[in-house]
């Protein structure tokens, strides 16, 4: 029934293949809010992205669409935020690939299908495992190439990646794991210890290549290129070469040797390995952004570029103190703090968007489906049942009224609610851990003046709190998949 109605919409909209721009939607995976150059990062270099932002837009208040993979990816296919959304924390089938979402939810890539773009999908997918009602190719993609699942994504070095729905080998012979420890017998000071850890075939190589390869085989109609990279998720893969200019910094580098038995797999220069990783994607996206400029595609493509969720929490590998990844926000990846969820966000468009502008409008994942669809003029074609707003004002220079709140939940990581109304936001937190006296409690803080969350205000604004309250209230709706007990 879904397919017959986007196709009866195909058949109805007019002028679909009239001069509508491109659309290259990039989002890096758990890359934190300063973790490139434009938004204050010292020692990480990102000139393709820092690039972007001179010639574009950044955000400053933006936010995932949840602090973890698979529902923050869900949000952004389908506009509902976290308390409508269909999944809502990570949860994998077997054998391969997370919970999917259902036929009857219209994702991003149907709606865009149905105004005569060619959709592709390149990176790490989710939302649902091969040949699942889930599947990319299911969800209105009619190319997809990487990772389904998110597990198999841990390893750079796989034996194989999904194209469309048929796996294709590579080079990768054993594939490296994306959990394991060192030989027993490996002596942890060698260097060449790690090598195991190393493979043939980079398969975000492979990716980059797909995605060019979609660009110039579209390049005379309208396209949706949704690039969700892995990097830089751990484990820590990256080809030596990248890590060069890095070991040249000499920074105090321990490594990372899995003694606690958990986490991913070691390296020998982990600091040196997550920044490389970082400038590697980098260079995947200047790889796109150049050829689109050489197509002659620049002046008629939005390009936006953020991230699923903040950096990770796993400091042994990922030293986010060191690289001062989420500076000053409070939390990391899995936390409703905003060091969790908020993330980069740059948006390019020639003559349309202002370069080098800086806004501080906030805006989340469920906020791009009515957007691209307004900048497109296809406004009308807006789903009435996604919470999103469209920021086509904000970015086409225009004054925009703030939103009236923002709302996530999340059952992971303990259980946590949030909302933002203004300057304020109310957070509650594990919500379903064991010997929480209050687990409806709700911390207050004025973003404005505590950016960090560093002052709980709560008894000083009760009717600030009640408000926020009766939000938390409204906005969620019971899912049986994701029970939420506490607020069920």
């Amino acid at each position: 029934m879904k397919r017959l109605f986007f196709l009866c919409l195909f058949i109805l909209v007019p002028s679909l293949l009239a001069d509508k721009p491109n659309i290259i939607f990039i989002m890096a995976d758990d890359l934190g809010w300063t973790e490139l150059g434009s938004y204050g990062q010292k020692k990480i270099k990102t000139p393709h992205l820092d690039q972007l932002a001179r010639e574009g837009m950044r955000f400053t208040a933006n936010y995932s669409g949840n602090a973890v993979c698979a529902p923050s990816r869900c949000v952004l296919m389908t506009g509902k935020h976290p308390g409508h959304a269909f999944v809502r924390n990570n949860k994998e089938f077997k054998p391969e690939g997370q919970h999917p979402i259902p036929p009857e939810e219209v994702t991003m890539g149907e709606l865009l299908q149905a105004q005569g773009y060619v959709t592709g999908a390149f990176g790490k997918w989710g939302l649902g495992g091969p040949h699942s009602h889930g599947d990319p190719i299911e969800q209105g993609f009619d190319r997809f190439y990487g990772y389904n699942c998110q597990r198999h994504a841990h390893s750079y070095y796989p034996n194989y990646l999904w194209s469309d729905q048929k796996r294709v080998p590579l080079k990768n012979v054993p594939p490296v794991p994306g959990h394991a420890s060192l030989p027993k017998d490996a002596d942890p000071k060698d260097p060449h210890s790690y090598d195991v850890f190393k493979g043939q075939d980079y398969a975000p190589d492979r990716i980059n290549e797909q995605a060019l390869a979609f660009i110039r085989q579209n390049k005379d109609k309208p396209f949706f290129l949704y690039y969700p990279t892995v990097i830089p998720h751990v484990a820590l893969h990256v080809p030596d070469e990248e890590l060069k200019p890095y070991l040249a910094q000499k920074w105090n580098d321990p490594p990372f040797t899995r003694d606690q038995g958990y986490g991913y797999t070691p390296h020998f220069t982990p600091r040196a390995a997550y920044a490389a990783m970082i400038t590697r994607m980098d260079h995947y996206i200047g790889n796109v952004l150049n050829l689109v400029k050489n197509l002659g595609l620049e002046k008629n493509t939005i390009v936006v570029f953020t991230s699923d969720n903040g950096t990770t929490h796993l400091k042994l590998e990922v030293d986010y103190d060191f690289f001062e990844s989420v500076k000053p926000l409070r939390g990391l990846k899995g936390s409703l703090y905003e060091g969790g969820i908020r993330v980069p966000l740059i948006v390019k468009w020639p003559g349309q968007v202002k370069p080098g502008s800086v806004t501080g409008f906030s805006t989340g994942f469920e906020d791009w489906i009515p957007t691209l669809l307004d900048l497109i003029e296809a406004e009308e074609t807006i789903p009435a049942d996604i919470d999103g707003i469209s920021i086509a004002p904000t970015l086409l220079g225009k004054h925009q009224h703030a939103r009236p709140f923002l709302y996530r939940e999340f059952t992971g990581y303990g259980g946590q609610q949030a909302v933002w109304m203004g300057d304020w936001k109310g957070v509650r937190q594990r919500m379903l851990r064991k010997g929480t006296k209050n687990p409806l409690k709700i911390e207050l803080y004025n973003l404005k003046t505590d950016i960090g969350e560093q002052n709980d205000v709560a008894a000083e604004h009760p009717e600030v709190v009640e408000k926020l309250r009766k939000l938390m209230a409204q906005q969620h709706v019971p899912s049986k998949d994701f029970p939420f007990k506490p607020i069920d």
